[in-house]
Formats: C-alpha cells, sequence, structure tokens
C-alpha cells in the first residue's frame, strides 16, 4: 500500500503489523508508528460496508451501563419482579484479564465469578460450554454438506459463521451470492442464548424474560449479532442475549466499583448441568478463535475417509494469518481446508469464489487478524506492543485443559434430554440460524442485518 503525501517529501510506505498495528516507512528506512484513526457511530456513513445508523442505536443500548441499570433495579423491585441475571465469558475475554492482572486463567475465571457476583449477578457461566454444541453442529452440517455436494443447495466450501463481522460483510457486500456458502450453525454466543433462554430457564422454573442474560466477548460486532431479529423470541419479547458486553467494558465497570481483579477472594465456578461440577475453565484445540477448522477437519477425515488425524499441519501461504491444511489418500487430496482471518484475506477469498477458482472444501473466517484473542474489545495495553501482549494472551488462553466437545461432560446428556436427539427439528431450530441478503442500510430499527 502506498500514500501520496502531496508535500514534496515524495512516496511513504505503510507496512501492517500481524496485530494491525500500521508503520509508515520512509525513503531511508525509518519508521514510524501511526495512531489509528478514531471514528465514533456517530461518524458512520451508513454506507452498508459496516455499522449503520440503526445499528449505531442497537450498539448504544447495549453496554455496562445497562448491565448496571438492570442490576440496581433488582435492589428496589419487588421478589417477584426482579430479573434473573446471567452472566456468560467467553475465554478470550478471559485471557486478556488474565494478562491485564497478571493472573493464570483459573484464577481469573473465579474470581470474575466472584466480582460480578459481588455486584449483584446471580450466575456466571463459561461459554466453553455452549462452544461445544457449535463444534458439532459444525461437524456434522460439514459430512452432511460434503456428502450431498452434487445435488444441494448449500454450496462448499462450507464458510464458518461464528464472526458476526465477517457475517456482516457477507450479508451486505455480497448478499446472495455468499449466503449459500455460510455454515448455518449459531455461534457459541447464541448457542449460549439458547441454553440460558430455554433449557436453563426451564431448570430455574422462570419463563425466558424473567432472565436478563449478559455475554462477555472480546468483539463489538457480537453486540450487533446479538440484536438480529432472528435471535428474538416473539412470544416472550426478550432476546437471547439481552446485553453485550466487551472486556474493556469489563475492565471499566472493575474501575468503577474500584475493584482490582487479583485481591478479590476467588469463587466456585457455575455450571450450567446441575450433574456437572465445574472445578475449572475449559477449551477446545485448534487456535484462540474457537478451533473450528482443526474440529472439522480431524471429524471429516474420520467419517468420510476413515483417517485418524492427531495433529494437524499448517502450511501459511501469503501471511501467518491466511494458512491452508490438507488431507491427502492415495496421493491425492481428499480434503482442503483454509483458515483466513483479517479483511484482506477475506476479499481474496471472495475473488477465488467469484472466479471459481476456490479450491477449499471447508474455511474458517475470522474478521480480526489474529483471530478472536485481537478482537476489538479486548484490552489494550499502552506501554506494551501489539505484538507481545497478543502473544501473552495466546499463551495464557493456551493454558486452560482442553477437551473433545463430545467428550465434555453433559453435552451428550443435553443432545438427548433437551434437544431431543442428534439432528432433531429441536437441535435445528435452538442451534442453527439463517442469513439474509441486505441490499441497502436502512434507518428503521427494524432491519434485517
Amino acid at each position: 500500500m502506498k500514500v501520496d503525501k502531496r508535500s514534496g517529501s515524495g512516496v511513504a510506505k505503510i507496512h501492517i503489523e500481524d496485530d494491525g498495528s500500521y508503520f509508515q516507512v520512509t525513503q531511508d528506512g525509518g519508521t514510524r508508528k501511526l495512531e489509528k484513526a478514531k471514528i465514533s457511530l456517530d461518524d458512520c456513513l451508513a454506507c452498508s460496508g459496516c455499522v449503520t445508523s440503526a445499528e449505531t442505536v442497537l450498539i448504544t443500548q447495549q453496554s455496562h451501563e445497562e448491565l448496571r441499570k438492570v442490576i440496581d433495579a433488582n435492589k428496589t423491585a419487588a421478589p417477584g419482579q426482579q430479573k434473573l441475571v446471567v452472566v456468560s465469558v467467553s475465554p478470550q475475554s478471559r485471557a486478556s484479564l488474565a494478562a491485564q492482572f497478571g493472573l493464570n486463567p483459573t484464577d481469573t475465571a473465579r474470581k470474575l465469578t466472584a466480582f460480578f457476583k459481588k455486584i449483584g449477578v446471580h450466575y456466571v457461566f463459561d461459554t466453553s460450554f455452549s462452544r461445544n454444541f457449535s463444534l458439532l453442529e459444525s461437524q456434522r452440517e460439514f459430512v452432511q454438506r460434503f456428502r450431498g455436494q452434487a445435488g444441494s443447495q448449500q454450496a462448499l466450501p462450507v464458510l464458518a459463521s461464528a464472526c458476526p463481522g465477517w457475517i456482516c460483510y457477507a450479508e451486505k457486500t455480497h448478499g446472495s451470492f455468499l449466503i449459500p456458502y455460510l455454515s448455518t450453525v449459531r455461534s457459541p454466543q447464541q448457542v449460549m442464548g439458547s441454553l440460558v433462554k430455554d433449557f436453563f430457564a426451564q431448570q430455574q422454573h422462570l419463563t425466558p424474560d424473567s432472565i436478563y442474560h449478559v455475554t462477555v466477548m472480546p468483539c463489538y460486532d457480537k453486540k450487533l449479532e446479538a440484536s438480529r431479529p432472528d435471535f428474538f423470541s416473539q412470544d416472550y419479547q426478550t432476546r437471547d442475549v439481552d446485553c453485550v458486553v466487551t472486556t474493556g467494558e469489563v475492565f471499566k465497570l472493575l474501575e468503577e466499583e474500584g475493584v482490582s481483579l487479583s485481591e478479590l477472594e476467588p469463587a466456585p465456578l457455575d455450571s450450567l448441568c446441575s450433574s456437572v461440577s465445574a472445578q475449572e475453565p475449559s477449551s477446545h484445540r485448534g487456535g484462540g478463535s474457537g478451533g473450528y477448522l482443526e474440529h472439522v477437519f480431524q471429524h471429516a477425515a474420520r467419517e468420510l475417509f476413515g483417517i485418524h488425524v492427531d495433529e494437524i499441519t499448517y502450511r501459511p501461504l501469503r501471511n501467518k494469518d491466511f494458512q491452508e491444511v490438507t488431507l491427502e489418500k492415495e496421493g491425492q487430496i481428499v480434503l482442503h481446508f483454509a483458515a483466513a482471518y483479517g479483511f484482506r484475506n477475506i476479499q481474496n477469498l471472495v475473488q477465488k469464489l467469484k472466479r471459481g477458482r476456490c479450491p477449499y472444501h471447508y474455511v474458517e473466517v475470522m474478521a480480526c487478524p489474529a483471530g478472536c484473542l485481537n478482537g476489538g474489545g479486548q484490552l489494550k495495553a499502552p506501554n506494551t506492543p501489539g505484538k507481545e501482549l497478543l502473544q501473552r494472551v495466546e499463551t495464557l488462553y493456551s493454558m486452560v485443559r482442553t477437551e473433545a466437545p463430545e467428550d465434555a461432560p453433559g453435552i451428550q446428556e443435553l443432545y438427548r434430554c433437551w434437544l431431543q436427539g442428534e439432528g432433531s427439528e429441536r437441535a435445528g431450530r435452538l442451534l442453527h440460524t439463517s442469513y439474509h441478503a441486505v441490499e441497502k442500510a436502512s434507518s428503521s430499527l427494524g432491519i434485517r442485518w
């Protein structure tokens, strides 16, 4: 990328680091870090490229101040009028907070639980639990599409759909062209919404609208995802996820309460299933964005070709945010997967698709360079280089015990009892979603994003 400075000093180059930071490179080889442009949602042109004016309103309705309002209202409400407040924390946010306070992930999870309960939250869950369902459904969906690709309206490659920034771009910019490729599986956030407002509500003998469900996420786009009409119950007039707060907003909440996370006494972790005791947080193999590529690849290799793959070997292409994985059988490539992070790589992927030259069967797509651990809602350290901070967060994230989704305690039980079996109509309704081509940004709150 080149920028003509028009000031007589020649042409300056801009170098983009892996963590998304920008450096100006002068003609004599010197470098200078450039400040990121600061744009508020009020500056949005509603050009259909990212955030619309309607979405601006939706985002202002979701913040840590809204959580505080609900907690404060509970203090004065009659017992029958109080909301049951549930917070679900993403493992990426947990890793970012662990890096900020110099804690390990388990202590961070327990101290965060203690903090939320101190201010009036009733239950604190880990979205790694809901990610088990996202991964298992993604595995089944891919195998089904691969086997039926000849006559299916849903094409290959399957493009992962857990990143709402990518989904927003796909719906608004390429609409009906990309939609057939998108995985219909809900993200861990929205699966957790189903778990809390359906399964957990039943366990507590409550209606969904009497629960206020908050998620802690590394990404601002998760606020938009939670606001989709598809995740709203008309019967109870409530969202699956009522409010999304970013990691940075949790840090603000800690500051406003005058609390240092490291100084809190830890609290026991909560579990969605009464039959399962959560002693420590868990996670999944395959990187900081959920491990979709790895889990789907290993399952497909075993299910479709009878090959057990213990270790995934990635082959970087133009940059480390675009990598390939292949499976060979009898000298032929039978599975060809890729991970594409950041819009530079996403645009390359879309061009391959449009030219009919996309060789992949499955692509894990994430809008942020380096994926969810580098999300826009994560904590920044002014005195720490971005790359160094990201490495620290990645290290902490990988310290958590990993387990295969099919082996996670309580998962198979919930498939039987709550979802009425794998592949059931109920599982399809609660674990999957649909997408909508968007012609142009709308000023109406009825926008189908």
